[in-house]
């Protein structure tokens, strides 16, 4: 079974680019963030020519997310499903072959100290009080995939002076990330490279790609009984060398 996942930064500007990596990697699931759509203006026809079907929580202009599957998808949630009225499209599950995934955008947080960042620590939280209220990580098989927004080590960053202290790698940041961890999940990419240096988001600014000035804060976390099958995990580069490509690349997860 392959799992991957990846921003594509609007998915009206990536469509073909996203119905050529189909083709190319043949996934059994594509996670989709950022997709700046509503469910209406989502290709759905193109995704069912490629041969997959679509679970979509969408937004104009911002967030918006999306879960697709070669294989029928059941029990589809959307968002976080609790007692806080939050508009933002940033999450959704389905359960395929037994293995439920979740395709999550987590908030990027803007400057540390701001509102926003405020709110990415809150949601934060609040999806650890999910995951815990709806799974049981011994027995749920469970990928939690997505852009995070986060770099949990030293050496998922190109410039650490530049980042380290930023709303992607601050220690209350990584904290957080830590804490939903704890719920059973393990990062199932970190093993296949251990002393890093594999990034999945390059800012458009400054040439980050061709400078080496990437982070890799798009994970794929799996429960023990998934994360033990893992025996592969990569992170396309060329797709982000690409004409035109999204700041992320697709970060590619197989299980026996």
């Amino acid at each position: 079974m392959k799992v991957a996942t990846w921003n594509v930064n609007s998915i009206r500007a990536r469509r073909q680019h996203v119905i050529d990596w189909l083709d190319a990697a043949q996934p059994d699931v594509l996670c989709l963030q950022e997709l700046k759509v509503t469910d209406t203006d989502f290709p759905y026809d193109d995704i069912r020519e490629c041969g997959y079907e679509a679970a979509v929580s969408g937004q104009k202009t911002y967030n918006g997310v999306a879960i697709l599957s070669r294989h029928p998808i059941a029990d589809v949630v959307y968002g976080l499903v609790d007692d806080e009225d939050d508009p933002q499209a940033r999450l959704v599950s389905g359960r395929i072959n037994g293995v439920t995934v979740l395709s999550a955008y987590f908030p990027n947080g803007g400057e540390v100290g701001s509102d926003k960042y405020e709110y990415k620590l809150r949601w934060m939280t609040r999806l650890g009080r999910m995951l815990a209220r709806r799974f049981d990580p011994a027995t749920d098989e469970l990928a939690l995939c997505g852009d995070f927004n986060v770099a949990p080590w030293d050496d998922d960053i190109g410039r650490l002076s530049e980042w380290r202290a930023s709303v992607l790698a601050c220690d209350p940041v990584r904290d957080a990330l830590t804490q939903i961890a704890s719920f059973g999940l393990h990062d199932v990419v970190r093993p296949f490279h251990p002393t890093g240096g594999v990034f999945s988001w390059w800012d458009y600014r400054g040439r980050g790609f061709e400078r080496g000035n990437g982070l890799r804060i798009d994970h794929i976390y799996c429960t023990p009984k998934l994360a033990e099958r893992t025996i592969g995990a990569v992170v396309d580069r060329e797709e982000r060398g690409r004409k035109s490509p999204s700041d992320h690349a697709p970060v590619v997860v197989e299980f026996a």
